[in-house]
């Protein structure tokens, strides 16, 4: 196998990683980007050849560059090139390139114009949020929330949950989000080398 047919036969495993660390469905991939469920499946398997057209909008919904959709060779710049994307009102920037994994994210929620009306969702995975400023309001099955810069949350995303600008403030906030079961480790000091077990 050749280096062009290589980069071609690890196209589907990459689109398959990506979207389950995104925590999405084929389904949903497929409303979102208007290919059909069958087309994303093929691909994914390796059993359709993948084209521009149907690279640039799974590029776009998944947050990452076509080199890094089809695995391209890395130019050596060694400069972080973060995109954004807009997904309902939210800026969203992608902080790491693997496709699967813990991913990490920054959002930006604008100052509401006014109140928005939660939206709970499920899916599965696991998640940690870290807000940077302003104040995030957290809905987590019936329990409401607002956290203000400095503080954190973890949950798991099976339980139906939502996140809105509380505040009259823009908000910035980190998101940790993993597969089901990979939660994040969090450490307040080093740990203390003779006090191993």
């Amino acid at each position: 196998m050749n280096d062009d047919e290589s980069v071609l036969a690890g196209i589907g495993p990459r689109l398959r990683s990506l979207r389950t660390a995104r925590g999405k469905t084929l389904t949903e991939v497929a409303e979102t980007s208007g290919m059909s469920l069958s087309t994303l499946s093929r691909l994914e398997s390796g059993q359709r050849r993948a084209t521009l057209e149907l690279l640039l909008p799974l590029a776009r919904i998944y947050a990452v560059t076509l080199d890094e959709l089809v695995g391209g060779p890395r130019t050596g710049d060694p400069r972080v090139h973060m995109r954004s994307v807009r997904r309902q009102g939210a800026t969203v920037i992608a902080l790491t390139e693997k496709a699967s994994g813990i991913g990490a994210f920054k959002y930006i929620l604008p100052a509401p114009k006014e109140p928005a009306a939660p939206d709970p969702k499920t899916h599965d995975g696991y998640e940690w949020l870290y807000v940077l400023s302003g104040r995030l309001r957290l809905l987590l099955g019936k329990t409401e929330l607002v956290l203000g810069a400095g503080e954190a949350a973890e949950f798991d995303t099976r339980v139906p949950h939502w996140m809105g600008n509380a505040g009259p403030d823009v908000v910035e906030f980190l998101a940790l989000f993993g597969p089901q079961g990979e939660k994040a480790h969090v450490r307040a000091r080093p740990a203390d080398p003779r006090k191993r077990s």
